[in-house]
């Protein structure tokens, strides 16, 4: 949640949370200011530059993007909200609040991991690496122009670590403290085995305001719209349906670098559909005016009305060369029918991705293989001996497939069902203790094997059904069971399902968000991303390793080592994937020629006056 349909999660929730760490310095180096970070030491921007290079300095600012959810992180839900409160797990969170936030610093995209100054003017680091000093600008204030203090920032990254939602309290547990020294100067000390990247981790944090707060308590659901510090302040909504951000004209940020191009619009309205065909229908009546399109099947046959054929709307394919990351049907390992890596194998060997591709997605998708899909870190063939150097000492513990080609899911036929392949599927059960009894398969305790897909609508119920037939042919009862929104999020978090679908990416310079789906902490908390359950010491050892790799190769080296341990535990049925975005807008929108090759790019785009004037569209009022 994108390449799957909907479940994309913010390279947002984690993106917003990925920023990155100082040059090493010297046991006796004096800490100097810095303008920026990155993971790695390296930054493409020097002090005193003046914008990005991928932004049009020269946008106009003015009219509305109007669009649904296509990326949502924390409590936010992409069909509905009932709070606008996102920080918290309580609740169904509007989309869009976090950019009413400001931050200490925020990404250059056209970097893979480069932070530079927001609220933050500067930042010292100590010698070792476990005290940030931010000096925050002069003349920051809250939209109600009280003035943004270290005491608010301070108070912000604490109140989050105890009360924020599991997600950002687990990404930010090593910090030890933040504390305001004078009324401009943040110091955050870190434990001396923090990861990477978790003190930067917390620049990308938003800032709250103490005093507003404290007579209200910051762990309920509520939708009194908090007082915020960003571009957008909250306007018009109605609960489940819209909400309207906007853009606060005199904000304080709105010159800085790292703002010029950005935040182009007066009004950011997103809308909620819970059907996915009434969505659709929606745009082309010209109810909203931008779509990212997540369905293979309405981009290939639904794109013929009126408003296309004439010119009205138009339709752009733009690369993606951010990680694609994994996207799938997760196996609940929790469930004891499911903890035979035999069994979950099997399950692949059932599912035919290449009729799906054919007959349900056209032909447009690529079958996912890695957890880090369309990148470097993907591992492949044999392991190289930096990666075995990692691995050996696990060996004991790890299946032997690790240390041959990484576990790919099988190609079939084409045919729907490949009787090849279930036959090995067969092969698996039976290895695994299953019999049959009257045609079903029966678990070695006795139960039927039963299976339920569980999602929050039917949009991959033809993706699933074919899945579902092959499983019947191999004896296992298997369903898909639909549940409202609200009442998927909870079995999620609760983790009660058997299978359920998602998506997730960590970025080009993966950190302490990892924790949040592979650790063996994150599979017990209710309401992380570790929905398979993994539960592996050597995988949590690889994960620490990761988030304390020195340099990109390292980095490097550790993901494609992880990635062949992951791939062996049979965690998921891998999805598909797409290296593109698919846009569709009504034609009042313009943007930069060339794209930041780490972003959608949607944030650099700015509403044509005359296109909008022509079409009577876009325009406040």
């Amino acid at each position: 949640m994108p390449q799957l349909d909907r479940r994309q999660f913010l390279a947002g929730s984690t993106a917003a949370l990925a920023v990155a760490l100082l040059p090493t310095t010297s046991a006796n180096a004096q800490a100097a200011a810095s303008h920026g970070l990155s993971a790695f030491g390296d930054l493409k921007y020097p002090a005193g530059f003046t914008r990005f290079d991928y932004v049009n300095p020269d946008a106009p600012k003015g009219g509305v993007l109007s669009r649904t959810v296509s990326s949502w992180m924390t409590n936010q839900n992409p069909t509905t909200f009932n709070s606008l409160n996102v920080w918290i797990l309580k609740g169904d969170g509007a989309a869009g609040v976090e950019r009413t936030f400001a931050t200490l610093m925020v990404r250059a995209e056209d970097e893979p991991d480069a932070v530079y100054g927001l609220a933050a003017e500067t930042v010292e680091v100590s010698p070792d690496r476990l005290t940030y000093r931010f000096r925050l600008r002069p003349g920051i204030v809250f939209h109600d122009g009280s003035p943004i203090t270290a005491e608010d920032v301070a108070w912000s990254f604490m109140t989050l670590k105890q009360k924020g939602h599991p997600t950002i309290a687990a990404t930010i547990a090593d910090m030890v403290a933040a504390e305001a020294d004078g009324t401009d100067v943040v110091v955050v000390r870190f434990a001396p085995e923090r990861s990477r990247d978790i003190h930067l981790a917390v620049a990308g944090l938003p800032i709250f305001s103490k005093a507003w707060y404290a007579g209200r308590d910051f762990a309920a659901s509520t939708l009194e719209p908090p007082l915020g510090s960003g571009p957008y302040r909250i306007g018009s909504f109605e609960q489940g349906r819209f909400i309207e951000l906007i853009r606060v004209a005199n904000w304080w940020g709105k010159d800085l670098p790292v703002s010029v191009g950005h935040h182009n619009f007066d009004v950011l309205r997103i809308d909620f559909y819970r059907d996915h065909n009434v969505s659709f229908e929606a745009f082309t009546a010209g109810n909203y005016l931008f779509r990212e399109e997540f369905s293979s099947r309405i981009w290939s046959t639904q794109y013929n009305f009126p408003a296309l054929a004439d010119g009205r709307v138009r339709r752009e394919v733009i690369e993606d060369h951010t990680p694609s990351g994994a996207q799938g049907w997760f196996i609940n390992l929790r469930r004891p029918k499911f903890a035979d890596r035999r069994i979950r194998e099997a399950l692949s060997y059932a599912f035919d991705f290449e009729a799906v591709n054919a007959t349900v997605m056209y032909g447009l998708r690529q079958r996912t293989h890695s957890f880090f899909q369309n990148s470097d870190m993907m591992a492949e063939g044999l392991p190289s001996p930096e990666e075995l150097a990692l691995l050996e000492p696990h060996r004991g513990r790890l299946d032997p497939d690790v240390f041959g080609k990484p576990w790919s899911p099988p190609v079939s036929d084409g045919s729907g069902s490949d009787r090849r392949l279930l036959r090995e599927a067969d092969r698996l059960f039976r290895e695994a203790g299953l019999t049959r009894k009257d045609g079903k398969l029966v678990l070695p305790t006795g139960e039927p094997f039963t299976i339920e897909f569980l999602d929050d609508g039917p949009t991959l119920e033809p993706h699933t059904s074919g899945f579902i037939q092959n499983l019947a042919r191999l004896g296992v009862s298997a369903t898909m069971r639909h549940v409202d929104a609200a009442q998927y999020r909870a079995r999620v978090e609760d983790f009660d399902f058997d299978l359920t679908s998602n998506r997730f990416a960590l970025g080009a310079t993966p950190g302490e968000a990892a924790k949040l789906y592979w650790n063996s902490a994150a599979a017990r908390t209710p309401g992380s991303r570790n929905l398979s359950g993994i539960s592996d010491p050597v995988v949590d050892a690889l994960v620490d390793r990761m988030l304390r790799a020195a340099t990109r190769a390292e980095l490097t080296t550790v993901c494609r080592a992880l990635d062949r341990v992951l791939r062996a535990g049979r965690y998921w049925v891998p999805h598909w994937h797409t290296p593109a975005n698919w846009f569709a807008y009504w034609d009042v929108y313009a943007h930069p020629a060339a794209k930041a090759r780490y972003a959608r790019g949607i944030e650099t785009w700015w509403l044509d006056p005359a296109k909008a004037a022509r079409l009577g569209k876009g325009l406040r009022g």
